[in-house]
């Protein structure tokens, strides 16, 4: 996925930018970039890799150039080196993006057939952050730019510009990724996650709607965009993504996780000895799920916090698989001989579940594990933000199991995205038993939406369910 975030100000927010951006951490483990403006040093910007170490490792050392700055943004990115700065008729800008575009091939032939061309290349390929550049600047205005982007791209794209006067935060025209405004006295800031404000003494005072453009100077906040009307905005945010003190649309993470394990136990008839979350996205979930039951919540996993403090892992499969392993520790003494019930957010690939299930069962002497899952069975890829790293849908656990069943994996899907068809009882079943569980339930559609607090046709529940492939007709800004 990714995050961002930017601020402007009357005095110098190198470190605002700095710690505000590093809030964003958790969204993605590839890419780290920051890009500042100063009126006596114009634009600087730095770029690393973060895949074998930290934001602030990679960062600390290059924060003198930025001094003086009053004005940046900064990303975290699974995808390209960002942000880039750009030199046009529209002036000078750096820009950073949190966004997936499954027409980026077609679009490059398309630029470079009206001879265009590219100069930043991510992997040979081309650099997204880039591509939207390119289109931002056919228009006349920024705002004429922006609106170029939600015309071409298909799949999702918000963004931040980096002006000299200003930054511009713009949302994907589906809002399918939340930005937030903030204001604090001399200074206003927009970022992916609301628990980058609080340290930094910023108060969230805005959410950026679907497809709106606003612009923020350090007096205050102009629109240039209304938000449309529809919104879809990934309901994996409150499932997997988001930090627990993060707000969007006005809905907490932990309270959404909170009342989905609380809710999901009320209608559990299992007999467990106490409930345990697989850290860190299903621990909210089960402390919900112990108070909803009224049985011991208990850490009988614990993660290993000073080396493997992030949620992402590796792209490459071995090594996930090794990290998977060393950063979760079971607690035998909290195992040995007991009937746990584990809350996680979801199943992928299934394959570190099943790895640690073996191990929770041989090593640390587990009588019965019962695991249950915040949200439905994944069997639809993600066209829209790339939740996972999976390259293709056979990736997807469920689709394993349903080309077994019938021989297609692409056969019959709804029936098996509908909860208690029997064709889902009997992928689920199928799930139990190749993971080694006791047993396994999914939560509903219905009652995810129901601890999110937003009506169902404002979320995007396309990985359970197939739903949510709007057109741009959809979107007409009515």
């Amino acid at each position: 996925m990714g995050g961002i975030f930017g601020t402007i100000s009357k005095k110098s927010c190198v470190t605002d930018v700095f710690y505000g951006t590093d809030y964003n951490s958790h969204l993605g483990t590839r890419r780290g970039g920051m890009a500042m403006y100063s009126k006596e040093n114009g634009f600087n910007r730095s770029i690393h890799n973060l895949e074998s170490s930290y934001f602030r490792t990679k960062f600390d050392p290059t924060l003198a150039r930025f001094e003086g700055s009053t004005a940046g943004i900064g990303v975290i990115s699974d995808t390209d080196a960002q942000p880039i700065v750009i030199n046009s008729h529209l002036g000078r800008f750096a820009i950073c993006t949190v966004a997936k575009i499954q027409n980026i091939d077609e679009l490059t032939q398309k630029m470079l057939d009206n001879n265009m061309h590219f100069a930043e290349l991510s992997q040979s390929s081309t650099n997204q952050t880039e591509l939207i550049a390119l289109l931002i600047i056919q228009g006349k205005t920024f705002k004429e730019g922006i609106e170029n982007v939600y015309r071409n791209i298909k799949g999702s794209c918000t963004m931040m510009i980096l002006t000299e006067d200003s930054i511009i935060c713009a949302r994907d025209a589906w809002g399918r990724t939340p930005l937030i405004v903030g204001k604090k006295e001399g200074a206003y800031a927009a970022t992916s996650e609301t628990s980058a404000f609080p340290n930094l003494d910023f108060e969230p005072c805005y959410n950026i709607g679907p497809g709106e453009i606003v612009r923020l100077t350090a007096d205050g906040m102009e629109q240039l965009r209304r938000p449309n009307k529809k919104m879809q905005v990934c309901s994996f945010l409150w499932v997997y993504y988001g930090f627990p003190t993060s707000t969007y649309e006005g809905r907490n993470v932990e309270e959404a996780r909170f009342i989905n394990g609380f809710n999901l136990a009320k209608n559990d008839d299992v007999e467990v000895d106490c409930c345990s979350g697989i850290p860190d996205s299903g621990t909210g979930m089960a402390l919900g799920y112990a108070a909803g039951k009224g049985v011991p919540y208990q850490r009988c996993i614990a993660k290993y916090t000073p080396t493997w403090p992030r949620s992402f892992t590796p792209s490459n499969q071995s090594m996930r698989s090794l990290v998977a392993k060393m950063k979760l520790i079971p607690n035998k003494a909290m195992l040995n001989g007991k009937r746990v019930l584990f809350c996680d957010d979801s199943i992928v690939r299934g394959t570190q579940l099943r790895d640690n299930v073996k191990v929770l069962f041989s090593q640390s002497g587990l009588k019965e594990c019962h695991m249950r899952i915040a949200c439905p069975p994944l069997v639809y890829g993600c066209p829209f933000i790339n939740f996972t790293s999976s390259k293709s849908d056979m990736e997807l656990i469920t689709r394993r199991i349903i080309e077994k069943f019938e021989g297609d994996a692409n056969k019959n899907l709804d029936l098996y995205a509908t909860t208690d068809s029997p064709e889902y009882k009997r992928m689920v079943q199928e799930i139990a038993d190749q993971l080694g569980l006791t047993s396994l339930k999914f939560n509903t559609i219905e009652e995810l939406i129901k601890a999110i607090g937003l009506p169902k046709c404002q979320v995007c529940t396309h990985c359970f369910d197939g739903s949510s492939f709007y057109t741009l007709e959809e979107q007409a800004d009515e």
